[in-house]
């Protein structure tokens, strides 16, 4: 399945897995491509911006720093993509639901108390998340000799507890099951549920210093110190390789470990 001239968006693409993402896209997709980038951090989206543009001449790379836990940075970054779109008749629409944040790990369930901490978790995480792809696919409707793809970056926290994680958990619980009610909603949509693996990135540095739990830290401390962690690149090439397979049943949760 080729990508062609596609139009992307990815969220949360200014570092970590989602900048691994953008990167190895870029020498994917056809010349008159256009990729969006979004993110909170306005001086290194601009940095990886310029390096992106460097590394594929032929895609034009915009960038919009926007807070995606509020309606104000959806609605912003809807409008990007409806001015981006412009009249071209682009081969794929791809989606890429990056952005995301632990939450505070360093509380138990049973310390969870404050509701506006908690919603304000959930707007950035689920409803955000929500509103921002079904707006994104009202921008690009269904049409013949367009393929629309989403890919939830989900985790192995989506399926499986882990003490000290409630947020996370239910956060990354909830974006699986919303995007295989749009699997199931939308025939003519590609969904892919991807956890990327546990990666060695920020948000593991954060997890193995700051989680609650001793035993699940220092799990996540074993698995730095063995060299277990997985390297976003790599995790980006599965995910894009398996995209273009079309090997996966549309809503799949798809782990990096698994065999597809």
């Amino acid at each position: 399945m080729a990508l062609g001239r596609a139009v992307c968006v990815v969220t949360g693409g200014s570092r970590g897995f989602g900048l691994s993402v953008c990167r190895e896209l870029v020498s994917r997709v056809s010349p008159g491509s256009k990729l969006l980038l979004v993110s909170r951090s306005e001086e290194k989206l601009r940095q990886e911006a310029e390096e992106l543009r460097g590394r594929c001449p032929g895609v034009t790379v915009h960038w919009l720093p926007a807070d995606l836990s509020n309606e104000d940075g959806v609605r912003r970054t809807v409008r990007a993509a409806e001015e981006m779109s412009g009249r071209d008749r682009a081969q794929t629409l791809l989606i890429i639901n990056n952005a995301g944040s632990l939450g505070d790990i360093s509380k138990k369930f049973v310390e969870m108390t404050d509701v506006d901490e908690v919603s304000g978790y959930l707007s950035l995480n689920v409803s955000c998340t929500l509103c921002l792809t079904s707006s994104l696919l009202r921008v690009f409707p269904g049409r013949p000799g367009l393929q629309r793809l989403v890919v939830n970056v989900s985790s192995l926290a989506a399926l499986q507890p882990f003490r000290s994680w409630s947020l996370y958990c239910a956060g990354k619980a909830a974006r699986d099951m919303m995007f295989r009610v749009l699997a199931a909603e939308e025939g003519d949509v590609r969904v892919l549920n991807y956890a990327p693996g546990p990666l060695d990135t920020d948000m593991q540095l954060q997890a193995r210093t700051q989680t609650a739990d001793p035993e699940v830290r220092e799990q996540l401390l074993h698995m730095k110190n063995s060299g277990k962690l997985v390297d976003p690149g790599a995790s980006a090439r599965k995910m894009l390789d398996l995209l273009q397979s079309g090997a996966y049943q549309s809503g799949d949760h798809v782990d990096y470990y698994d065999e597809v």
